[in-house]
């Protein structure tokens, strides 16, 4: 055997808390992978959010390797792990690192079974032909389960199945010998000019633009003093590698990376744009039309799903806010953002990403990474808007929207949701879709007929997912339910726009795109609020909430209190009344010209409730 025989590229892929990530540690420690003093739960889980959070965000790969020893000989197998996320907001994190693999462990909790996120990576993985092993975790829980009848539904055999846990290693070994027997060695040619994917990217300070690759065809080396000048081949930016390596416990520098083979390469350039994920890598002095050098698949652009303003609470931050965004979206594809502006907020950018726990862990990692302290408005989706003068355009921004007039209809995104729960649930998952607008498509049954486990097909729009959707089909499971989803596409909707004022004035942070049919109470809600969030002022302020310019709800923020009277002891009842007259004179002047100075923490206090 060579030595691309020997090496194993695959993926742990799994629905929310199956424990993948303890399993992972348990492969690390098992293969020693990680010194022992430095072993730690949750290892490849670098973020303080990740560790906080209890899941993984980024994709982190690592190279181990596991000694076979069988009765006539020894072998020593290279094996890059790559670990992915499980939550939905990160899908497209999992098949980036599917991409990069020639086989995945499916993995699934022996107490729940297969859930939404397993079926979605499941058939990721085979559109991508990968080898795939199956295995049941957490089976130290001896508890009577479906899992394995749900696996053989899915077409694998019985005795292909591995029993793992992750807490004590039980089947680690099995799940090892498994891998080197049924995952195949990477496939690429080392006679062939060098091309690798490019699967993931981050930016360092010293090193600049930090690519993490995978080896296809060819090899690079150090020769002559140097490393090779190399080429990103969807830009044509060319560059010298200031180090190559392995990417272990730490960066291991190497002086050789081969076909099939798993690692980093540090460009040095400064430029984050240039670092594109699903970008090809080749020689630089090769001229690829004389050798026929084709870029690799690479990745389908993701499009966001969400938009929301993010802006700096204090604005001289703008430019480090624009760097810090930069920064995030060189290794997070998904993420995008442009510079718009708010006459109560100042300047900012329009960010798209793939939803709401996606968004706000944007937020967080700007305030931890980088020390900016942002305010977001209201999350909304992109809407098709079809004017009267038949030009259809697409809004992410609820202050995009033309005026009433100008518009012939709205058109809104929906998805194809799935949603697994228990049997007994049934009737009220069901009203938990017809209260968000959903369309039940199909009833199935997951694994035998005496299964536990129903499998039901939703549509509803995307909107929906930000009404709290997901919060109430938990509730109405017991927790029980798990939820994936598709975009399916645009369909016509009666959809307005919802602005609150305060004082008569438009606050535009604060408006929205909804259904007709949901905006009195959001009004009304929305009204009593902001009166509960708002600090009174020497006069009383009216807020308000209007659908395309009519009000619809309204109420009263009452003025301080202030007795002008106090320092009068006794005399004539007329100075009273000429200091009351003067007051009550004075109120209706701020009435009319008073100005009221927004707290900035209304705004996501607001956004919370709504």
């Amino acid at each position: 055997m060579n030595k691309q025989d020997h090496i194993r590229n695959f993926s742990i892929i799994a629905h929310i808390d199956h424990g993948k990530t303890t399993l992972t540690d348990r492969i690390l420690e098992i293969t020693r992978a990680i010194p022992q003093r430095e072993m730690r739960d949750r290892y490849l889980d670098k973020m303080d959010l990740e560790q906080e959070k209890g899941i993984t965000i980024k994709l982190q790969p690592i190279r181990t390797e596991y000694k076979r020893s069988t009765a006539d000989q020894n072998q020593n197998f290279i094996l890059n792990l790559i670990d992915t996320p499980g939550h939905v907001d990160f899908s497209y994190e999992v098949s980036r690192s599917l991409a990069a693999c020639e086989g995945a462990i499916l993995l699934v909790d022996l107490s729940q079974g297969v859930q939404a996120q397993t079926l979605s990576h499941f058939q990721t993985a085979k559109k991508l032909g990968l080898a795939l092993i199956p295995v049941i975790n957490k089976i130290d829980l001896n508890l009577n389960s479906s899992a394995e009848q749900q696996l053989i539904s899915l077409g694998f055999k019985k005795e292909e199945i591995i029993k793992t846990s992750g807490k004590t290693g039980q089947g680690i070994e099995e799940l090892l010998e498994s891998i080197v027997k049924k995952i195949p060695p990477p496939s690429g040619s080392p006679q062939k000019p060098l091309r690798g994917l490019v699967f993931d990217s981050y930016y360092d300070d010293h090193q600049g633009v930090v690519l993490l690759v995978k080896i296809v065809d060819g090899d690079i080396r150090f020769q002559k003093q140097s490393f090779p000048r190399l080429k990103l081949m969807a830009n044509d930016t060319s560059f010298v590698p200031l180090e190559i390596g392995y990417l272990k416990a730490n960066l291991q520098p190497q002086p050789r990376l081969t076909t099939g083979e798993v690692g980093y390469l540090a460009t040095g350039l400064k430029n984050i744009k240039l670092g594109a994920v699903g970008d090809t890598i080749t020689k630089s002095e090769v001229k690829k039309e004389k050798l026929k050098i084709t870029a690799l698949p690479g990745y389908q652009k993701i499009k966001p799903r969400v938009f929301a303003g993010l802006y700096p609470a204090e604005a001289q931050n703008i430019n480090n806010l624009k760097e810090a965004l930069s920064k995030l979206s060189l290794n997070d594809a998904s993420l995008t953002f442009t510079p718009e502006s708010s006459p109560i907020l100042g300047s900012g950018f329009r960010i798209g990403c793939l939803g709401q726990f996606h968004l706000e862990i944007i937020r967080e990692r700007l305030e931890r990474e980088f020390s900016l302290s942002v305010i977001s408005t209201a999350p909304t989706v992109p809407y098709r808007v079809i004017k009267k003068d038949k030009e259809v355009i697409t809004i992410t921004s609820v202050s995009n929207l033309p005026p009433p007039d100008q518009i012939e209809s709205i058109h809104e995104p929906w998805i194809k949701a799935v949603i697994i729960s228990p049997h007994q649930y049934l009737g009220k998952v069901m009203r938990v879709c017809q209260i968000s607008r959903g369309k039940l498509q199909s009833t199935d049954i997951l694994g035998q007929e005496n299964s536990q486990q129903l499998k039901l097909t939703c549509l509803l729009p995307l909107n929906e997912l930000f009404e709290n959707f997901f919060q109430r089909l938990k509730s109405a499971t017991s927790g029980f339910a798990s939820f994936d989803y598709e975009l399916l596409d645009y369909r016509r909707s009666d959809i307005v726009k919802l602005d609150f004022l305060i004082n008569r004035q438009v606050i535009e942070p604060l408006s929205l795109l909804l259904p007709r049919t949901k905006a009195v109470q959001k009004a009304q809600e929305g009204v009593h609020k902001l009166k509960k969030l708002l600090p009174h002022q020497q006069f009383a302020v009216p807020i308000q909430a209007a659908v395309n310019g009519r009000i619809i709800a309204r109420t009263d923020l009452k003025a301080i209190k202030k007795d002008v009277t106090a320092k009068l002891y006794g005399g004539d009842r007329t100075r009273k009344d000429k200091l009351l007259q003067k007051q009550k004179k004075g109120k209706k002047r701020l009435k009319r010209f008073g100005k009221i100075k927004l707290p900035l923490n209304l705004f996501p206090r607001f956004l919370r409730h709504q």
